[in-house]
C-alpha cells in the first residue's frame, strides 16, 4: 500500500461528494490506509469531534496547509 499520498496521522481537509451528508467537510486524521476500490485510493478518516470514522476516497482529500 506504499502508493498512497497521506500517511496514518496526517490531517487532511475533506471535501465530501454529493451523496455525503451535509457538514462533513472539514479536517481529518488519517487512521488507517485501506486497499484500493478499482484504481481509487482509500482512507479511514476521523474528525476530533465525531464518534465515528468515515471512508475517503482519496480525491476527496487535500493537504492540510
Amino acid at each position: 500500500m506504499g502508493d498512497h499520498r497521506f500517511k496514518v496521522g496526517q490531517s487532511v481537509n475533506y471535501a465530501s461528494g454529493p451523496r455525503s451528508q451535509a457538514g462533513s467537510s472539514g479536517v481529518y486524521k488519517i487512521t488507517q490506509l485501506l486497499p484500493p476500490e478499482g484504481e481509487e485510493r482509500q482512507y479511514r478518516i476521523k474528525r476530533a469531534d465525531e464518534p465515528h470514522e468515515r471512508v475517503a476516497k482519496e480525491t476527496d482529500l487535500k493537504r492540510v496547509v
